[in-house]
């Protein structure tokens, strides 16, 4: 187990050296002879709704730079067998990585988040001050004496709270009290992992091209609660280093982006991470008139021109991309989401349903305005160009009366 000083984090020394990017921090746990049996260092970060007298709420949020390992981490017996990290922060929350392994391989069978709605600082105005626990099985893995390296964003869904790590450098099973050299990567990585050392650059390009459309879906207990497909746009105002006011537009590549999310009864949530940008679209039902619509879109991303490097957005008072309960929404206009006074949400070729689906099937459609006024005008040339071919005709065959009249026999 672990001996009382001897579960330690040491971000502070790895940040001097290099080792540590942001909130990144290595968490320790040793046995009672003082020698390390697991050493994890990421960052991570948790996104889950809950309830609020108001409705549902959606909330992002890091894990801090003081979390601490807790002395209940295990090595297991002879480090051998079943041990686990336990890490702790805030009031009350705690991550928990429990490992297992076989003669060859190692994984992180279980991951568990105990997360506790009283603590105002993460839940304000919480309905709820009850501690809550969720968990699910991951495909964390990696062969016995090597390192699991994945510097990629990698996604656990532990049912409503969606646990997001980067940059991550896990080990179980030491055997030399330090990280191994060799390293098994994740299948997000691929065969050649990007650099983490290279220097920042804003995930999303900036492009005038329209973005590329992309099928997105959220699963909850009770099967699919959204079903999306879209492009999407950001459209920003900042003021760069040298206090000049930028307006930029930003593509979201669907091939460089990872979505995830979460489904209540009140609110349907749909996280998409592309790098250093997270953005969050929130879908909610109006229970009187059945409607469903977009109700919040919240974005976070690193610009590195910018006075202020980190951009932030939010508005939980919309209403777009509205439509019946168990209807789909269509529109292939581009949609222009006003986000706040300096961030725009542009969405292209819009197919989205939110709450009862079926399946993976799209309900019947309730195109948009624009759509609908789009296809008004070909109608009204239609109508404008008939009604001219019938006054000709009409002055044509009364034309032709009096031309006959004039040649009657007196």
């Amino acid at each position: 187990m672990a001996a009382p000083g001897g579960a330690r984090r040491w971000p502070l020394l790895l940040l001097l050296f290099g080792l540590v990017h942001g909130a990144s921090a290595v968490f320790v746990v040793k046995d009672g002879n003082g020698t390390a049996c697991i050493m994890a260092n990421f960052s991570a970060a948790f996104l889950t709704s809950y309830d609020t007298k108001n409705g549902s709420k959606s909330v992002t949020f890091e894990l801090p730079a003081s979390a601490e390992v807790l002395n209940s981490s295990s090595c297991g017996k002879g480090n051998a067998s079943d041990s686990s990290l336990v890490i702790a922060f805030g009031r009350g929350h705690t991550l928990t990585l429990s490992f297992t392994r076989n003669a060859t391989r190692y994984s992180v069978q279980l991951m568990r988040f105990v997360y506790n709605l009283s603590d105002t600082g993460i839940f304000p105005n919480s309905s709820s001050k009850e501690t809550k626990t969720v968990e699910s099985v991951t495909d964390i893995r990696a062969d016995i004496n090597k390192k699991y390296r994945c510097v990629s964003s990698k996604q656990i869904h532990l049912r409503n709270v969606t646990v997001t790590l980067r940059d991550a450098t896990i080990q179980a099973y030491l055997s030399n009290d330090s990280f191994s050299t060799e390293e098994t990567h994740c299948e997000q990585d691929g065969p050649s992992p990007p650099s983490p050392t290279a220097p920042p650059q804003p995930s999303p390009t900036p492009v005038p091209a329209s973005p590329s459309v992309s099928r997105y879906n959220v699963s909850g207990t009770n099967g699919t609660c959204l079903l999306a497909s879209m492009g999407l746009q950001l459209n920003v105002t900042y003021r760069t280093r040298d206090n000049t006011t930028v307006t930029r537009e930003f593509n979201i590549d669907p091939s460089k982006t990872t979505f995830g999310g979460n489904c209540t009864a009140r609110l349907v949530t749909l996280a998409l991470r592309s790098g250093n940008l997270l953005l969050v679209l929130q879908f909610a039902m109006n229970a009187s008139s059945s409607q469903v619509f977009l109700q919040g879109v919240q974005l976070t991303m690193t610009l590195p021109d910018a006075r202020d490097p980190t951009f932030k957005a939010v508005n939980n008072s919309l209403r777009a991309l509205q439509a019946a309960a168990g209807n789909s929404y269509k529109c292939n206009a581009e949609e222009r989401v006003q986000v706040t006074e300096a961030a725009f949400l542009n969405i292209f070729r819009v197919w989205v349903q939110a709450f009862r689906v079926d399946g993976d099937k799209f309900g019947p459609v309730e195109e948009c305005q624009l759509d609908e006024n789009s296809m008004l005008i070909p109608i009204a040339v239609g109508g404008a160009l008939a009604g001219l071919v019938l006054i000709v005709l009409i002055a044509y065959l009364i034309g032709r009366k009096r031309s006959h009249a004039g040649y009657q026999t007196i």
